[in-house]
């Protein structure tokens, strides 16, 4: 059996056109963007000109774009700025974010830089925003909100605009990790409510190791990384030339597609939901599947028994690539802190199946027919 892989959230293939791409300044454009000489202007060149693709894709100034190693940078550059530079010492944040997230607001709650709030989650998983309107009101110091675009794990959507006038309202900055959203939905940053942005090209099939940080222009902070003049200062070290191209490339694509792909992803969904309803008894959809939520992802809890308990194990074996909550996690399987928080149900086994435009109802069918067996 062909392997059939449904963790696209954790990390995506490829895109051959992509490669292409980035082949030139693999081999013989390789001048430093940082030199004098025409070698170096040309990498130069290709770095500002996939700064100005990024930009215009996302509705957002050239100069508000800023090439990092990923979304956890971005995101530790952007929470880490916020309490430093801008003055936050009250950051609200919520229980379901992304680890780049937790792990740094909470490194800076223990080293006493800022108080730290969870806001309250709604039972199917999205953010309670009448609680976090009670959280801005109570709050004697200035804020910093970091809520993502969409769980990684379970795929709820947030309302950006909405939380982004919330913030606005209470003088607070807003962050949203929007790793899995960048290059799958489209963005208007002009007319977005947000301060900082965060994106990360494996998502959309771009390469591994790059990202990107969209720093609004009336935001000023300090480089987290310092050594260097580069991304104009904000960010030291060599650029990371051929993945930043990439980087641009991909997300050109992913644009230029975005009607189809989601429309026949979300399809592919949806028949995954109808099958396993159909054919698995007691199963169960985490958080908000039909309702505002990523087309790419869909968590599925099943009975826990002996068999299930073995899912993962099992699906491998069988070349089927999954995940039980996010890849960051799923080698030493302590469980999922997404899935603890909306639906701590200690006699279910939660998996992640998240989709891309290479998967086939063909493989769905066949993933399903072998959950079947396992089960």
């Amino acid at each position: 059996m062909n392997r059939i892989y449904l963790d696209n959230a954790a990390t995506t293939a490829l895109d051959p056109q992509v490669l292409e791409a980035m082949m030139p300044y693999l081999s013989e454009k390789f001048g430093n963007p940082s030199s004098i000489y025409s070698y170096g202007r040309e990498s130069r060149l290709a770095i500002e000109n996939a700064r100005k693709s990024v930009a215009k894709t996302l509705g957002a100034h050239p100069a508000e774009i800023f090439f990092t190693s990923g979304g956890t940078e971005a995101s530790n550059t952007a929470i880490t700025a916020a309490v430093r530079d801008l003055g936050c010492t009250h950051i609200i944040t919520s229980a379901i974010e992304h680890h780049a997230t937790l792990h740094t607001v909470e490194y800076l709650h223990k080293q006493g830089e800022a108080a730290l709030s969870f806001v309250k989650l709604l039972p199917d998983g999205h953010i309670d925003m009448e609680h976090l309107e009670q959280l801005l009101a109570q709050s004697e110091d200035k804020c910093l909100v970091t809520l993502m675009h969409a769980n990684n794990e379970i795929g709820n959507m947030l309302d950006m605009q909405a939380v982004g006038e919330l913030c606005k309202l209470y003088g607070a900055i807003f962050h949203s990790d929007t790793v899995q959203t960048v290059g799958h939905f489209p963005f208007d940053l002009r007319n977005t409510p947000v301060h900082f942005i965060t994106g990360a090209g494996h998502k959309f099939h771009g390469p591994k190791g790059v990202g990107m940080l969209y720093i609004n222009e009336n935001v000023k902070i300090q480089p987290f990384i310092h050594g260097g003049s580069q991304e104009r200062n904000m960010r030291a070290g060599t650029e990371n030339l051929y993945g930043i191209v990439g980087f641009a490339k991909a997300l050109e694509m992913a644009t230029a597609s975005f009607e189809e792909d989601s429309a026949y992803i979300n399809a592919l969904k949806m028949h995954m939901m109808e099958q396993l309803r159909k054919h698995v008894k007691g199963v169960h959809f985490n958080g908000d599947p039909t309702g505002h939520s990523l087309y790419t992802v869909l968590n599925v809890s099943f009975p826990k028994t002996e068999k299930s308990e073995m899912m993962l194990f099992n699906l491998d074996i069988n070349n089927i690539c999954a995940s039980g909550g996010s890849a960051c996690t799923s080698g030493a399987d302590a469980g999922s802190h997404v899935i603890r928080a909306i639906n701590n149900n200690p006699n279910q086994v939660a998996v992640r199946f998240s989709f891309c435009k290479h998967n086939t109802r063909e493989e769905i069918d066949a993933v399903v027919a072998k959950l079947k067996e396992l089960i």
